[in-house]
């Protein structure tokens, strides 16, 4: 089943749509910086004024986005919205880019937006420091004519494509692990395409797919695929090449190969008519920062001894491969966030590398549940003293 015929390429919202003359004249497009690629002939200069009249979301400015956000601005892309909640981290600086150490701490999505209109003035870029929910994304995203999806967590990831199932707006969409990244196209077509839910039907459960901060990732990898993903999109806005609808993408790091899945839409799924919260289903968006109240390995022997309460919120077979803590309690973190979090006020939370705890510390902070995370995680517990029960 062919999710969309290859010539619906160019979204209706920019076809043959010329450069805005209404701007500043500091603000329009010089054709003149684009000759290079204009010289291509399946871009030309219509192609280069349709990425010019082009508005495109990204969701993210991390290792994916990064790449993504410069090349989109370097092309001539007229309008670009950021997305990104989170603040700059000083793990981020082997991927990301876009930050330098004088950047830590800031909004990620503010210091992106600076280095995009240093580099290409006449692009508008707008940095958005919001959570997209089920309550605020299809305003957020309405009115753009493609989303790119740079975000490494699936509740995100589903929101994203199930509101540009319902606005009827092209996805990029990419994902790294490790030595391994995916991109594909996702695109609804009015219930004939492709989109995320036809590749993954089900949300995984909290802790089922490692995160990067706990399976690992090399930055150079995050190029790769973040410079496809802009690749594709300006395939798709400037109506060229074969885009990759009804195809995954998928690289292999070690190999330097890449491989080709096809993709078809899912004849028993009805098309997406309303935005589902998975948040609970699949956990916490992980932010990117620390935990705002940490506890250190070297910290937890003296805690313990203390009586404090620790509690493991990794999933069962995670404990079934290396132990827990002696004396933890064990809360997956599923459960926890289905209304466990006033029972466990007070509490030291930990997970494998300290990613799903600090989501889980920074989400109950702000119903005004004080509990710590414990950073690092079980992973960084060696040489620390902590004694492990093994199961």
């Amino acid at each position: 089943m062919s999710p969309v015929d290859p010539p619906v390429l160019v979204p209706p919202r920019i076809r043959d749509r010329a450069v805005p003359t209404d701007r500043p004249a500091a603000q329009r497009h010089d054709l003149s910086r684009y000759l290079r690629q204009m010289r291509l002939l399946q871009l030309g200069e219509t192609g280069q004024r349709r990425l010019a009249g082009a508005r495109v979301a990204v969701i993210g400015a991390g290792g994916l986005g990064a790449p993504a956000l410069t090349y989109l601005a370097a092309a001539g892309v007229g309008e670009i919205t950021l997305f990104d909640p989170d603040t700059v981290d000083a793990s981020n600086l082997h991927r990301q880019v876009l930050f330098t150490e004088a950047d830590l701490g800031r909004s990620k999505a503010v210091v992106a937006a600076e280095r995009l209109h240093a580099q290409s003035p006449q692009v508008s870029v707008r940095a958005v420091v919001e959570t997209l929910t089920p309550a605020n994304a299809l305003e957020l995203i309405s009115g753009h004519d493609l989303v790119l999806d740079g975000t490494d967590n699936f509740p995100t990831r589903y929101l994203t494509s199930d509101a540009c199932e319902i606005l009827d707006l092209p996805l990029v969409w990419g994902s790294i692990l490790a030595f391994s990244g995916q991109v594909s196209v996702f695109w609804g077509a009015g219930g004939r395409g492709v989109t995320y839910r036809d590749v993954h039907p089900v949300p995984p459960r909290p802790g089922e797919v490692p995160s990067c901060a706990e399976a690992g990732v090399l930055g150079m990898l995050c190029g790769v695929i973040g410079s496809t993903m802009a690749m594709e999109a300006v395939k798709v806005l400037a109506g060229m090449g074969d885009v990759l609808f009804g195809r995954l993408a998928l690289y292999d790091a070690l190999r330097a190969r890449w491989d080709e899945l096809p993709l078809a839409r899912d004849p028993k799924r009805l098309p997406v008519t309303e935005i589902e919260d998975v948040m609970l289903t699949c956990g916490l968006p992980g932010p990117t920062g620390p935990a705002r109240d940490e506890v250190t390995a070297e910290e937890l022997p003296a805690l313990l001894a203390a009586g404090a309460r620790v509690i493991d919120i990794r999933e069962e077979r995670e404990l079934a491969e290396g132990g827990m803590i002696a004396g933890a309690e064990h809360l997956p973190m599923g459960e926890l966030l289905h209304g466990a979090g006033h029972e466990v006020a007070g509490a030291v939370l930990y997970c494998a590398a300290g990613t799903r705890s600090a989501s889980t510390q920074r989400a109950l902070a702000e119903q005004g549940i004080r509990v710590r995370s414990l950073a690092g995680g079980f992973d960084g517990l060696e040489g620390s003293g902590v004694e492990i029960q093994r199961l």
